[in-house]
């Protein structure tokens, strides 16, 4: 019944809308006070949600704009995050040339700790199963005169975070409200008041301090109505979940581990000087790829898709045999890591000289190839930890005065880095569309002015998610079968065919 919903919703007219979708949304059954109405309500204070509410109060067109932001979390503590220069967060991304651009265009760039921020210029990806290897780089279409082309930028999601917040306060308060540290207590369709507007299509929000905040037995809650409503609050989105949108999906039975780290000083110089290069191996007998990207001070951030099983072991681990393992992902074969991975715990001392002899031992009878990272030789305390990978896609993004944006639209496999760069080219693309419609004088929130947002951003997401999905899939089968023959030859061909691997990156690097 959800999917022959899904899809009436779209082509039914405003007129007839309160009569025939009515029934799937919740009301009040005795409405409180009229609720204070809005431009644009958004629910989720994430990078997605933050982005959003950063480029409409950016653009002289809808910087006047009504607009709200409810968040569970507190942003105070998002605006005062602060680490030491020699420590950094686990939860890091990596940004597109065309984030980046986004980021430029709405003033939050220049808001980001530069010291925090590391570029990288190469990154090697290559096959642990078969050795085939690929390296991405702007080297062909760039001259040796110029500085070296950047492929993506490694920050921080806090320092995003932090940089998004200073850029929304710097507009002023005018028309602007957050909700910190408040939860969306219900969402429901408002109703046609005698002494007010008719909202019976509208979506009216009930709010309330969260339970952990001071105010949540003082304050009352508040009820606001949105002329557009968005959804930024995540793969398990209760503005989705109103709007009767649904998703498809799998669980990949996959925990990426990430961990900061701190890398040795690497053996040769780097040419040109300054020149940084990010690592990933495929390792189909332990269940995904191992990757390394740079961050200042020669620190690095793991992002380690593996099974759970995996995963749990290496977080039980100390700190010395977790190095170990991850230098030897990078280095030994597959028969090596999977007997490693099976070592047994005995005590902590008898553990680390364990690991460390067991991965010196194995190098001295291991070829290396001259595209691995520098070893890895230390792991900053409290870091390591794991998340569940999933696949999900909503089957549309809009639907009458809702639409949704980054992980309420979609999650997909992290291998290729792309989940937040998705998320930032969502907020562009429907900042563009909600400008449009002011600009044009259309309603925000009608579905002919948010059909613009979801041509743009559907299927394009849809591509990257079932390209990272097939990948995934790729390298998941072991052994040197026909499979790995072919994505073996895959992989060489096209690192000796620049327009193709040009193609490639093009590809992948126009998210926002």
């Amino acid at each position: 019944m959800s999917a022959s919903r899904s899809a009436l919703r779209p082509y039914v007219c405003s007129s007839c809308r309160h009569g025939v979708l009515a029934p799937r949304r919740r009301f009040s059954s005795k409405p409180a006070q009229n609720p204070e109405i809005y431009d644009v309500v958004c629910v989720g204070g994430g990078p997605a949600g933050l982005g959003l509410l950063a480029a409409l109060r950016a653009s002289p067109v809808t910087s006047k704009l009504k607009v709200a932001l409810v968040e569970s979390q507190d942003l105070d503590k998002a605006r005062s995050w602060d680490l030491p220069t020699h420590e950094f967060s686990n939860r890091v991304s990596s940004l597109t040339p065309s984030s980046v651009a986004f980021l430029r265009r709405i003033g939050a760039l220049e808001l980001l700790d530069t010291d925090r921020v590391q570029d990288y210029q190469q990154m090697q990806v290559w096959d642990g199963e078969t050795g085939s290897k690929i390296s991405f780089d702007w080297a062909e279409e760039t001259s040796p005169f110029e500085d070296p082309r950047t492929v993506a930028t490694m920050t921080e999601n806090a320092n995003l975070v932090r940089a998004l917040l200073s850029r929304i306060e710097a507009s002023g308060d005018e028309n602007l409200k957050i909700f910190s540290k408040t939860t969306v207590s219900s969402i429901e369709n408002g109703s046609d008041h005698p002494d007010g507007p008719d909202l019976s299509a509208w979506p009216v929000l009930t709010v309330a301090p969260s339970e952990a905040s001071p105010a949540s037995t003082s304050e009352p809650p508040v009820r606001i109505a949105a002329r557009l409503l968005v959804g930024a609050d995540g793969i398990n989105s209760p503005v989705r979940s109103f709007a009767d949108i649904a998703t498809e999906g799998w669980d990949y039975n996959r925990h990426g581990v990430v961990a900061t780290l701190a890398l040795s000083d690497s053996e040769a110089p780097t040419f040109p000087a300054g020149m940084r290069t990010a690592f990933q191996r495929f390792l189909p007998a332990l269940g995904g790829p191992i990757a390394l990207l740079p961050l200042p001070n020669n620190h690095a951030t793991l992002v380690w898709s593996t099974t759970p099983e995996h995963a749990a072991y290496l977080k039980s681990l100390p700190p010395n045999a977790f190095i170990s393992m991850v230098n030897a992902a990078f280095r030994l074969s597959m028969t090596d890591l999977k007997y490693m991975m099976k070592m047994k715990r005995v005590g902590e001392e008898e553990e680390v000289n364990q690991h460390d002899a067991e991965l010196t031992w194995r190098l001295q009878h291991t070829p290396q190839p001259n595209h691995i990272p520098p070893m890895v030789t230390g792991v900053q305390e409290r870091s390591v930890a794991s998340f569940p990978l999933r696949f999900r896609h909503a089957s549309t993004y809009i639907s009458p005065r809702v639409a949704l944006i980054g992980d309420a639209a979609h999650v997909i496999h992290p291998l290729a880095g792309q989940g937040l760069n998705l998320g930032l080219g969502d907020v562009a693309s429907l900042s563009n569309t909600i400008e449009y419609a002011v600009t044009h004088g259309m309603d925000v929130g009608d579905l002919l002015s948010l059909e613009r947002y979801s041509t743009e951003r559907w299927g394009a997401n849809a591509k990257v998610g079932g390209v990272c999905d097939l990948l995934h899939k790729l390298y998941n089968v072991p052994g040197q079968g026909p499979v790995a023959w072919g994505r073996s030859l895959g992989l060489n061909v096209i690192d000796r065919l620049p327009f193709v691997k040009g193609f490639l990156m093009r590809q992948a690097e126009g998210g926002a």
